[in-house]
């Protein structure tokens, strides 16, 4: 026998070994996508799209395109995944990267990349977290996002229940919506109250001092029934000009709020490191943002405390862990924003574990919390308790299967079918190459 031959014995001797303490159905190396099937949801907390990636093993894996997104942004990559191995996450993503931008439009892509997460880490028994690296906590915090009350005593209540239930970081909305109907509190251009298509800067709408006073009352009568001991970001300003922006920011400064979301948008670095620049609470965007290098000019300008993505936008679990190591060498800390279903908040709560920075995950769905944790099978319900989540140690995103019963009940009623044939979408093609 040749030293080849001895050396090439070793190497297979030592696959063997080390494949012999993974828990797989067959050979990960083997591993193959056969199928993409959907199901819409609607009120889990909103509409989103639920993939699910089969193979040739038997196993299969989750995703979810971002809510409000639509399932074609996940099929019109079917053809592209049939007959890749799902154990090639950062290979596939590559691949298929082109294809998403921001917001909604990554929906695909994103969905596609936590499912393929969930089946390397099923295909080789770890969590999804110890394919990012590993962990740095085994709980992760939520912030609970609360429905507004026109008034602020009646939104104090609602915020206190949430801290007797066990939430130790709050978030509730203050923006112009609360000033309607009330004279000499907005100017505006005819018609530009009625809309939400025009960017901030363009629409001319501005908060009087009379609609700055009321707001601050409005947040003072919150901090007067939750206190200053507990964390409160505040979101939904409305479409008004950086300017204006800055004025509402100074006036609410004297609250000491976790931080001030999305009051412009994210494209206007430069207009978010003026506003970072003039008030002294936190500012933070990002749930919206493709890729890290989306979020690059704000981090180079340091224009934000708390980046914000969402990983259904951002670009999945690897490429958000990246996101938020790149705000860590730029002192910025990282918070998730997630309006999903469990398995994007899952996905999320596995990133969040393997990110040094990350601060705390949002979840939507505190008042149908049962019902919401249902959808799957193999976890804690509900799956917040005391303000957290509690980080899955099964293999891939960590639940067992989905709740055919509840996933019934959700069921977006305009879009009924439950994983039927996509058969239509395996022959989509193109020349996709970016270079010549």
């Amino acid at each position: 026998m040749s030293v080849w031959q001895q050396v090439q014995i070793g190497r297979d001797e030592m696959t063997d070994s080390v494949e012999a303490n993974v828990d797989v159905y067959s050979r990960p190396s083997d591993l193959k996508i056969t199928d993409m099937r959907v199901v819409n949801l609607r009120g889990a907390p909103f509409r989103s799209t639920i993939i699910r990636l089969d193979t040739n093993q038997g196993i299969c894996g989750y995703g979810e395109v971002r809510d409000g997104g639509s399932e074609t942004y996940a099929l019109m990559l079917k053809s592209r995944l049939i007959g890749e191995n799902p154990c090639n996450v950062d290979k596939i993503f590559r691949k298929i990267k082109q294809f998403g931008h921001h917001a909604r439009q990554a929906g695909g892509v994103c969905g596609i990349e936590m499912a393929l997460m969930d089946l390397a880490g099923k295909a080789y028994g770890v969590p999804a977290y110890q394919l990012a690296g590993g962990k740095f906590r085994d709980r992760v915090l939520c912030y609970c996002d609360t429905p507004s009350e026109k008034k602020g005593s009646d939104m104090g209540k609602r915020l206190k229940e949430r801290i007797e239930s066990g939430f130790g970081f709050l978030k509730m909305d203050v923006g112009i919506g609360l000033l309607s109907g009330t004279e000499n509190t907005l100017i505006a251009p005819p018609d530009m109250l009625s809309t939400n298509e025009i960017m901030h800067p363009f629409t001319g709408i501005q908060i009087t001092d009379k609609g700055i006073d009321l707001l601050c009352q409005y947040v003072a009568e919150v901090r007067e029934e939750i206190g200053y001991e507990v964390p409160l970001a505040v979101d939904h300003f409305g479409h008004i000009g950086v300017e204006s922006c800055i004025r509402l920011g100074k006036a609410l400064d004297q609250f000491s709020l976790a931080w001030y979301e999305d009051m412009i948008p994210w494209q206007f670095a430069d207009q978010w490191q003026r506003l970072a620049e003039s008030v002294d609470t936190p500012v933070c965007t990002g749930e919206d943002i493709y890729l890290k290098e989306g979020f690059m000019p704000l981090f180079e300008r340091r224009a934000i405390a708390v980046a914000h993505p969402d990983l259904a936008s951002s670009g999945g679990i690897l490429e958000t862990k990246k996101v938020g190591d790149l705000a860590q060498d730029h002192g910025i800390a990282m918070a998730l924003h997630m309006a999903m279903s469990p398995i994007a908040a899952l996905a999320s709560v596995h990133c969040a574990a393997a990110t040094e920075n990350f601060m705390v995950l949002e979840n939507h769905s505190i008042d149908q919390l049962y019902q919401w944790s249902s959808l799957i099978k193999g976890l804690p319900v509900p799956l917040i308790e005391d303000g957290h989540i509690a980080v899955p140690e099964g293999p891939g995103l960590g639940f067992t299967d989905l709740n055919e019963e509840v996933v019934k009940a959700f069921v977006d009623p305009n879009n009924p079918g439950i994983f039927e044939s996509t058969d239509r979408w395996d022959n989509e093609g193109a020349h996709d190459r970016l270079w010549s």
